[in-house]
This record gives structure tokens, sequence and C-alpha cells, in this order.
């Protein structure tokens, strides 16, 4: 890396936005919320982005022509033509904030966890957390990937899809059509607006937004851990789910002891579904589970540092 460049990277997630503005040997961060465009739009997304931009520039004390590269990484963009899209939102919206941005890259938040993860070499990434995704890179620097289709239509494994197998068992519970399980006394706890004297209530609640899927996420993990079997056989499903993403992935990608990271808060902290995961793995493969090397903005810093090489080279 080229201490003489300034650069800024940014981590968009579906929950909270990550910022980082490296200069010399100094660095400045800030987080915003989320900037997913599947929940906020492109246009709003953009305008975050450069309110971010602006933030960071003033917290670093430089002038906004000083800025040499930005790579946008944002939940929610995959295809060529969302990538230009919002380059070219962001670059209109940020030149009326004074930013005049030659040198970007929009790009998924998920390619820039996996070169975070592995920097420029081959590897697996799996991120779970409200939703999922599992990415791979060969040796020759091509992206694999399986899942992130969303939890309407997939995110086998993920917290939200854990949320909603865990809800739909309280309603069989309900029903008698499935077995009694504990995670339906913990939601009632959980939200008052839920009466199981009139369990319909469930319903009113979760199309009132007083709860999500992911929202039952951390009661169907603790409830597993407690011996509930319905929650249980819930969690080690997801970790097939996920297990499935990560073979699908390894097709497509030659050779053995292939690096396999995790991220995402479904599989941090040693959670049981990770465990689960683990042991599957152990079991059936021969990948090597690492630690990532990096974070997903220090996945963006390195794209940055390599877009504006690049440009120099021109």
């Amino acid at each position: 890396m080229n201490n003489n460049y300034t650069v800024i990277g940014i981590d968009g997630g579906g929950s909270k936005t990550r910022g980082r503005l490296v200069y010399g040997e100094q660095q400045v961060q800030r987080v915003i919320g989320s900037t997913r465009v599947g929940v906020v739009g492109f246009t709003e997304a953009c305008e975050r982005v450069v309110q971010l931009l602006v933030d960071l520039t003033n917290d670093a004390g430089i002038d906004k022509s000083e800025i040499d590269a930005v790579v946008v990484g944002v939940a929610g963009i995959w295809l060529e033509e969302e990538r230009q899209r919002f380059a070219h939102l962001l670059r209109i919206i940020a030149r009326d904030s004074g930013f005049n941005l030659h040198d970007l890259i929009a790009t998924s938040d998920a390619e820039i966890a996996l070169r975070g993860a592995f920097g420029s070499e081959a590897g697996i990434m799996l991120i779970a957390g409200t939703g999922t995704i599992t990415l791979g890179k060969n040796k020759q620097g091509d992206l694999i990937r399986s899942g992130g289709w969303g939890i309407e239509i997939d995110d086998e494994g993920s917290g939200a899809w854990i949320g909603k197998k865990g809800l739909s068992a309280c309603v069989k519970a309900i029903d008698g059509r499935g077995i009694p399980t504990s995670l339906l006394q913990k939601l009632a706890d959980r939200y008052p607006q839920i009466s199981l004297i009139f369990p319909r209530t469930i319903v009113s609640a979760f199309m009132d937004k007083v709860f999500e899927y992911h929202h039952l996420t951390q009661m169907v993990l603790e409830e597993a851990e407690n011996g509930d079997s319905v929650c249980l056989k819930i969690v080690k499903e997801a970790a097939d789910r996920l297990h499935e993403n990560i073979i699908a992935v390894a097709k497509n990608i030659p050779g053995i002891h292939l690096p396999v990271s995790f991220l995402g808060g479904l599989l941090e902290n040693n959670t049981l579904i990770a465990r689960e995961l683990l042991n599957k793995i152990k079991e059936k493969d021969s990948f090597n589970v690492v630690d990532p090397k990096g974070t997903a903005l220090d996945g963006a810093i390195e794209y940055c540092f390599e877009l504006v090489a690049k440009s120099e080279d021109i």
C-alpha cells in the first residue's frame, strides 16, 4: 500500500454501514445506518454514502479533492447493471457535495468481505447473519457464489430463515400439527402484544411489525441450547443448508484443503450453529477452516489501493 494515497473504503451492510478513510499512516472511521438498496432504495443509499464521505473527510480535516479512490461494497447490489447504476448515481450526488469520484468501484458487500478474508488468494467465505451468502474465488480471481437470494426466495440457514422456521413451529404447536416447543412461551414473554389465550395475536403482532423473523433467531438458538428438540432440529437443519452452499461453491474451485472462513453474527462467538457446522465439515470434508485475514473494510481498502495504482499506471 502506498502511503501517499488517500482512500475511502465503505462496507454497506444490511443493518449498519462502516466507513474508513486512510491517509498516510492515519485513518478515521465512522458507522451509520443501513445502505442496503433493497431496504432504503438506490437514491437514499447513495445519499447516505455521500454523507459518510463528508463526515469522514471532515473528521480527518482534509479537502474533498484529496480523495484518490473510493470503494463501496453495498448489500443488495450484485448484477453489473446494479453496480453501474449505483456508481453513476453516487458520482452525481457526490458531485453536488464537492467530490469528484473518478476512481470509484461499487460492488457487493460480500465481494469486499471475500477480499478482506483472503486477499488475492483462493478461498471460500460463508457469511451468515440475518441473510446468508457463500462466495468463493479461484486462483484466477473468478468469483463463484451460492445463496444470497433473499429470505423471500431462499437464504436457507440464515438468521431470518431460522426465525421463520421457529415461528412456523410455534403456530404448528398451537394447532397440534407439531411438537410442543418452549419457543412459544419465550415468544409470548418477549412481546406483551402476544397472548397465548388468543393465539391469533401472533399474526397481528407480526403484521404490525412488532417483531420480524430475525428477531426470533437468538430465541431459537437459546432454546436449542436449553434442549428444546424443535429448536435443536431447526439449528441442525440450518447447519445442513449452510454446508450445502459451501459444497456448491467448492465444486467450482479446484484443489483440496481449500480455506474456508466464516463471517456474520450467526457464526461468530462460538454459537451452536457454528459448532454444528464445524462438526459437519470435520466429518465429511477436507476443507481447512481458518480465521479471515481481515474484515470487509480491509478488503475495500485493498481494492482502493489497487484501483488507484492502476490509475497511476494508465
